[in-house]
């Protein structure tokens, strides 16, 4: 085994053992203002929700890199919470907080099984201006690629698996029709594959998922950093209520 294939395998055992969807450890309370946040406008002619940049820790933020707000959400696109929690609160992020420049709203992946990490790299093959996009439409499709993976079978799961790194989740992808999906979402089949063929993005992306265990102890997803600070709750209505409470209001 490689040395490169060999740490993607112990870090997914090492996040599969400590993670799960909709579990996560107690919370701190978010940063707190006594009075709301004053708007910022975008420069001339941009406006802040298609303002998107990679982070440091390997995210993807939306809006003014300035903003006084920061959430951050670690998310799996095979968690069905994370789904969930997209289907409700993206659009009103976007449109009722990023636009007003007083929060920026970055999403990590938190990797947790191998259908997850496929997505994710898929989600990131188009570089930062829609990555927001993939990912929703991603998740919208959870309940599809479950389908499709049941349909595989044990035998021919476990022969994709053990395919070399370059192949490995092309193929998945393919039984799992995900390449098909982002052609629809304007990736072509070659710019998939060849997204899919970089073994380094995978590593990469366990490697973050492995830095938010030990970094900010996520246990599960999704989770929520205000300011840097973990807050409570999994679900819009708690995270728009210390999104307000922090000033965006």
């Amino acid at each position: 085994m490689s040395k490169s294939l060999y740490f993607t395998s112990v870090t997914m055992a090492l996040a599969l053992a400590l993670t799960g969807c909709g579990d996560g450890a107690e919370a701190e309370n978010g940063a707190s203002s006594s009075s709301a946040v004053e708007t910022v406008a975008p420069p001339e002619g941009q406006k802040w929700s298609t303002t998107v940049s990679q982070t440091e820790d390997g995210g993807y933020v939306m809006g003014n890199p300035d903003a006084p707000i920061k959430l951050v959400e670690y998310m799996s696109i095979t968690c069905s919470h994370c789904a969930t929690f997209g289907e409700e609160a993206f659009n009103s992020i976007r449109d009722d907080y990023v636009e007003s420049g007083r929060v920026s709203f970055e999403i990590r992946n938190f990797v947790r099984d191998p259908l997850d990490l496929t997505a994710a790299m898929l989600s990131r093959c188009g570089g930062e201006g829609p990555f927001f996009a993939l990912t929703k439409q991603a998740l919208s499709n959870q309940e599809q690629m479950f389908t499709k993976a049941q349909g595989m079978g044990e035998a021919t799961y476990n022969s994709v698996l053990q395919s070399e790194p370059k192949v490995r989740f092309v193929r998945l992808a393919e039984e799992l029709g995900l390449i098909s999906l982002f052609q629809q979402l304007g990736i072509s089949e070659d710019q998939a594959k060849t997204c899919l063929s970089e073994e380094a993005t995978a590593e990469k992306l366990m490697s973050g998922t492995q830095t938010a265990v030990e970094q900010h102890d996520i246990q599960g997803t999704p989770t929520f950093l205000l300011n840097g600070k973990k807050i409570e709750g999994t679900n819009w209505a708690m995270v728009e209520a210390a999104l307000k409470e922090a000033g965006a209001r």
